[in-house]
């Protein structure tokens, strides 16, 4: 390392924490970006490298609170117009059907502030949200945990969601950043390491701590069959009756005549109180049924395929792996696993 290289000041990482985050997002994050360029010679020389980045934990105010999951977080600092490279937005375990308006305007404030003084500003999970609410995702592409993506669409009109990918990068310069689901913040994190500083530094933090990337998005983890239902209460009783029984022969027209409504007025209301055709859905909910087998049983493919409503394996699977975006015995490998390691400690 030149002397030059050695005297560059680290980029300045600031990981927003607020009383709606978990504390391991929080915490986990601060240690992927200290971990950067430092832990791997110290594991594989004994010595520790030079840090790349410097994390902050900042929030609204210094004082110490409890988190989401009521670990206290201690902020190094509160929030302030010093400038910072990166700024990192953790999740908000609410529910999808709370909203945030007006619940972190200082957050959202401080926001806008850096972003527009140049700062990447990036989001895990449904972190997103806050991202909407300063405003910063208006007409960008984006994304968030799927089970957020429908309140996001609908909340903020002008973002473009996009539920199926666990990574957007958009906005001026590249510098709106955004993360699926749950741990997908391990993904934002070794993407912005590899952006401030290198690939190879980024990898050395994914072999160090057994992260594998998530290259095919949030569908392979996500609930397809959503349960959105508007106060249509005819609708909402077709759907219950097909997630009881998902197998049933000829499904929408078994729904139609449930609803006593004429099949054109049915297909309608469907598709306003749900935002898919009743034939989607019911694909849906057959392919949730299937995933459970897959997870939970070691059955042939065909008999999977025949208790979730198909006959023809060869169309489930063609079905299957492009909704989910793996095949079924790609799906069973991954989620199967927990339960297979499960029965071999019993036997």
């Amino acid at each position: 390392m030149s002397n030059r290289a050695a005297k560059v000041k680290p980029p300045r990482v600031a990981i927003l924490a607020h009383p709606d985050a978990s504390a391991s997002v929080v915490f986990g994050m601060f240690d992927l970006f200290a971990s950067a360029g430092r832990d791997w010679g110290l594991v594989t020389t004994g010595r520790p490298g030079r840090a790349v980045l410097q994390p902050t934990i900042l929030a609204a105010s210094q004082e110490p609170f409890a988190a989401a999951n009521d670990v206290v977080i201690c902020p190094q600092r509160a929030l302030a117009d010093e400038p910072f490279d990166i700024v990192c937005v953790p999740e908000l375990a609410v529910s999808p059907n709370v909203t945030v308006a007006g619940r972190y305007t200082q957050e959202a404030d401080w926001l806008r502030r850096q972003h527009q003084a140049g700062a990447v500003v990036a989001s895990a999970c449904s972190g997103a949200l806050l991202l909407a609410e300063a405003g910063l995702l208006d007409g960008y592409d984006a994304t968030t945990h799927w089970a957020f993506c429908d309140a996001l669409a609908q909340r903020y009109p002008k973002v473009k969601v996009h539920p199926e990918r666990a990574l957007v990068i958009t906005g001026e310069g590249q510098r709106l950043v955004m993360a699926g689901g749950g741990t997908s913040y391990f993904d934002l994190a070794l993407y912005l390491i590899a952006r401030a500083s290198d690939l190879e530094t980024a990898n050395q933090v994914a072999r160090l701590n057994l992260i594998d990337w998530h290259s095919r998005g949030q569908q392979p983890y996500a609930r397809l069959a959503s349960a959105r239902q508007n106060k249509d209460l005819v609708i909402a009783k077709c759907q219950e009756w097909i997630g009881q029984r998902p197998g049933v022969e000829a499904p929408v027209a078994s729904m139609v005549r449930l609803s006593g409504l004429a099949e054109r007025t049915f297909k309608r209301r469907f598709l306003d109180a749900t935002g898919m055709t009743p034939l989607a859905y019911v694909h849906m909910v057959r392919l949730e049924e299937a995933k459970k087998q897959l997870e939970s049983t070691d059955d042939p493919l065909a008999l999977v395929a025949e208790r979730a409503g198909y006959g023809d394996v060869t169309f489930f699977s063609r079905l299957f792996k492009r909704l989910v975006r793996m095949t079924p015995v790609e799906y069973r490998r991954r989620f199967g696993s927990l339960r297979k390691a499960l029965e071999q400690s019993r036997t």
